[in-house]
């Protein structure tokens, strides 16, 4: 798609007061998909020669927000972490070609906060947290489940950037279970549903994306029965924060994260049917 009404494009190396038209390039992969008609200038986050991503001397993954899904799945096949399996696992949720996996990135994913987003999938469950510098160089971290609010929207301000997203190391040494629906056989999700279990503590996390406008992480000291896990969910999700697109109903996709979260508990919990 050409932007015909860009007129410039900034290397973000060269910092310039932000102004009304201006949008950060990152892979490009959605800002080229369609028209932007308010765009007037990018400012082309390329060169920015962040580290993709890495472990941190504490044992956390800080994953930048330029790194490409390629990228991201090649680093986890060398990942010596219980949860590294999720992560190629997301990755593949894309069903995107070569040349998506190539361009797109975590950051971009994020930021459009479209409830199918694999990497706000990963990186909620994981219990990540972004890191967010403002114009005036104020920096502020929010958790990936807070970040996202709504079907396309998200916690960031005018001029805002997404430098980075930061998984625990604790959530690294987690147990993972992973469930995923799709109408279609090469279809984006519907319903996407992680679990993670806690060694330390023997915590569980059930965290509900694609299904819903927004993450929906639900958090428990131990693994819940199958009624109490049934009522959390429906205490956290409202009526009408069931996504409703033609990837699916409301109603299916209520009654399969209902059934994923249930085959989650017992996997993790290695309970009886």
């Amino acid at each position: 798609m050409d932007l015909n009404t860009v007129a410039e494009i900034r290397d973000a190396r060269q910092p310039a007061p932000w102004r009304p038209g201006d949008a950060w390039l990152g892979g490009g992969t959605y800002l080229f998909s369609e028209p932007q008609p308010h765009l007037r200038r990018l400012i082309d986050l390329s060169r920015t020669d962040w580290t993709p991503v890495e472990l941190r001397p504490d044992g956390s993954l800080e994953i930048a927000a330029t790194c490409t899904i390629a990228r991201l799945s090649r680093f986890a096949k060398d990942l010596d972490a219980e949860a590294a399996p999720l992560v190629e696992q997301c990755c593949r949720a894309f069903l995107a070609s070569f040349k998506i996996w190539n361009m797109a990135t975590v950051g971009g994913n994020l930021c459009n906060a479209l409830p199918a987003g694999p990497m706000i999938s990963l990186t909620a469950s994981l219990d990540g947290e972004c890191l967010l510098l403002a114009q005036d160089g104020v920096r502020r971290q929010v958790r990936v489940a807070d970040f996202v609010t709504g079907a396309g929207l998200k916690d960031l301000a005018e001029g805002e950037l997404l430098r980075s997203v930061t998984v625990p190391a604790r959530a690294l040494d987690c147990r993972t279970a992973f469930r995923q629906a799709s109408l279609y056989g090469l279809g984006r999700s519907g319903v996407l549903v992680i679990g993670t279990l806690d060694p330390v503590d023997g915590s569980l996390a059930i965290t509900i994306t694609a299904a819903t406008v927004r993450p929906m992480r639900l958090w428990f000291p131990l693994p819940p029965t199958a009624k109490s896990l049934r009522a959390a969910i429906g205490s956290a999700v409202a009526a009408d924060e069931w996504f409703d697109d033609l990837h699916g109903l409301p109603e299916w996709r209520r009654h399969m994260a209902y059934r994923y979260a249930e085959e989650i508990r017992q996997e993790l919990a290695e309970v009886p049917a």
